[in-house]
């Protein structure tokens, strides 16, 4: 089977016309309630909550491609501004436009980019290379960190925002990019045998 450099989400799409745009809706809208999991999924490593939410944009811009993967997440946001509980914080800590532009703002942000830029590598094929896959999640990891912490310092600060914004997200985020640039390449291995 000849795979073209086309996202893997590209297989399952309809050629053109209503069912492929139908299609197109429905994946976006999946991968909105992934986000939402995932957001809701914490895991305790040190003094803060990590969720999944990371290694779920990763995942999906690297399945979906840019401009589905992108779509996708300029939905989870439209969501989230219409007041849907959507993020890790919410409904906790508010909801709406105000949590956006909240101390998360910049990471959510950051998010869209994070897609844009896994999506455009696995559009280009990386998303069958483990190196070069890692590679691109890391330059969208180190962006989206760095809008965040920009974003964070406006509010509380340079050094409490890299103390409190960054530092205890490192770890668990290079954990997230290493499995993600494991996982779809490793899809792909697979359908290639079959």
């Amino acid at each position: 089977m000849a795979i073209a450099t086309t996202p893997l989400v590209s297989l399952a799409l309809p050629e053109k016309g209503a069912a492929r745009l139908a299609t197109q809706l429905l994946l976006a809208i999946g991968g909105t309630l992934l986000l939402t999991l995932s957001a809701k999924t914490r895991v305790l490593l040190g003094p803060v909550d990590i969720s999944m939410q990371t290694l779920a944009v990763f995942l999906i811009s690297a399945a979906f491609g840019m401009r589905l993967g992108v779509a996708t997440l300029l939905l989870y946001m439209a969501e989230g501004a219409m007041g849907l509980p959507v993020f890790q914080g919410t409904p906790e800590k508010g909801i709406g436009i105000a949590y956006m532009l909240g101390s998360t703002g910049g990471y959510l942000a950051g998010f869209v980019v994070m897609a844009a830029i896994v999506g455009w590598a696995a559009d280009r094929g990386w998303d069958r290379h483990p190196v070069k896959l890692f590679n691109a999640i890391l330059v969208a990891e180190i962006v989206m960190m760095a809008m965040g912490f920009a974003w964070l310092a406006l509010l509380i600060g340079p050094e409490k925002s890299w103390q409190f914004g960054v530092v205890p997200f490192i770890v668990g985020d290079l954990i997230k990019v290493g499995l993600a640039a494991s996982l779809v390449p490793a899809v792909w291995s697979l359908l290639k045998r079959s």
